[in-house]
């Protein structure tokens, strides 16, 4: 294999399309692959099909410099890459919480008859401990090259919004590994980012598929303790903002993830916490991270008691109240509605009777589709027309930097509900607003 390999990427969504565009963009000859038509013929003509800041400039520089191109047929990926990165999802199970591998699983099933030549399978997506040993009989029996086709594993760790800077300038890399070779393979593929001393974790196979679903369990376990705290504060009339501020000074714990609000969503945090603990039980540990459950619990709390609080804005109940809801992606900087946070206090506000006006900068379509039953607004301005509670779900720069002034001037009623501690209280009840947020007394 060349010095410099040539690259595909199975699977063209978020991570996959991110890494394909990233990698042509550092010098490599990348295919990526789908088998959505719609897709790669919207990336072929330069188009991302989903928001993410960066990305779709990124997309024109690939393309422009000749290095990358994108096709629906997995023979020609086969034919054409040295190493192939298995990127498509891995989404809850519809009757479980188990992960759901059928992607994973076609892909590799479609893939390894095509594989002539030693070549290297990398895995990207999330996947539970022991998969990789699975998938490797899988590729070694399908194949005509046997065990020729080795395979490792790269977990990923982008943060949505910011998937350009963490593809490009990653805070470490992580290589799954089962032969020096196949280290090699990986290093090769990574070179500009070993070039610029990126940290890299050299493992086991097992190690690797552990390190994202312990992340992001990690993550999920530090914000549902604030949020946790956020209850007690609320019953003690102490502020959970000053006590994680407090606490965000000890370096041992730190404030990164210590913001109290409305909790987690999106596609990766509640689903892949909620498969940890399914495979832990499958694997006779479940007592070992039984924890999560609680962790999971306190996040979906955090959506009730927000309604709690509008209710509580608009005089105790929400038939006939009139509510701006400000956001419906499930963090800023995303079009992303998976499990978001922001849609599920809309619908419960709807199920009271309430009227609910949702605005969301780009979220917008993929709300639509979803949740066609909801009331959508062109904009700050007209969902606040007249309403009688505003609800801060989604923390987008537009909805911080509001004028209090501007938007009390639109509303029926100046009471506002901050579910994501994003605005100044003081600035905001200096101009008339009853302000509340979770965690903070009345």
């Amino acid at each position: 294999m060349s010095a410099l390999p040539r690259l595909t990427v199975l699977g063209t969504g978020y991570l996959g399309a991110t890494h394909a565009i990233c990698m042509a963009v550092l010098g490599y000859e990348v295919l990526g692959v789908d088998t959505d038509a719609a897709k790669i013929a919207a990336l072929t003509d330069g188009r991302v099909p989903f928001y993410e800041p960066g990305l779709p400039e990124m997309l024109r520089k690939a393309l422009d410099s000749g290095r990358l191109r994108f096709s629906t047929d997995i023979a020609e990926a086969a034919a054409f890459g040295d190493v192939h990165f298995v990127c498509v999802g891995t989404p809850q199970a519809a009757d479980s919480p188990a992960a759901d591998l059928r992607y994973v699983d076609q892909v590799v099933s479609s893939l390894a008859p095509n594989l002539t030549r030693r070549c290297l399978v990398v895995g990207k997506s999330t996947v539970p401990v022991g998969t990789a040993a699975r998938l490797t009989s899988m590729l070694q029996s399908l194949s005509p090259a046997a065990t020729d086709v080795e395979l490792a594993w790269n977990p990923e760790f982008l943060r949505e919004g910011f998937a350009v800077e963490d593809t490009l300038r990653p805070d470490r890399l992580v290589f799954g590994v089962a032969s020096d070779w196949a280290l090699e393979q990986l290093q090769a593929s990574f070179a500009p980012l070993l070039e610029a001393e990126v940290p890299v974790v050299v493992t086991d196979l097992p190690t690797a598929e552990l390190v994202k679903v312990a992340a992001n369990s990690f993550l999920a376990t530090k914000i549902s303790f604030i949020n946790a705290m956020a209850e007690v504060c609320e019953q003690t009339g102490a502020d959970v903002q000053q006590l994680a501020a407090s606490l965000a000074y000890d370096p041992r714990i730190g404030g990164r993830f210590l913001r109290p609000g409305l909790g987690f969503g999106g596609g990766c945090l509640p689903k892949d916490i909620r498969a940890f603990i399914h495979r832990a039980e499958e694997l006779g540990v479940g007592q070992a991270v039984s924890f999560l459950r609680e962790v999971d619990a306190i996040n979906g709390r955090r959506r009730q008691r927000t309604v709690d609080l509008i209710r509580a804005q608009a005089g105790g109940s929400l038939a006939g109240v009139t509510v701006c809801a400000l956001g419906a992606a499930f963090k800023p900087d995303s079009d992303d509605i998976r499990d978001a946070p922001a849609l599920d206090v809309a619908r419960l506000l709807v199920a009271e009777g309430a009227v609910v006006r949702v605005y969301d900068p780009q979220a917008m379509e993929n709300a639509r589709k979803a949740y066609p039953d909801l009331h959508y607004a062109s904009g700050v301005a007209e969902a606040a027309s007249g309403a009688d509670v505003v609800a801060l779900l989604t923390e987008w720069d537009q909805f911080r930097d509001l004028d209090p002034s501007w938007l009390g001037s639109l509303v029926g009623h100046r009471k506002i509900v901050d579910g994501r501690h994003a605005l100044d209280p003081v600035s905001w009840q200096a101009a008339g607003w009853d302000y509340r947020a979770l965690g903070r007394a009345a």
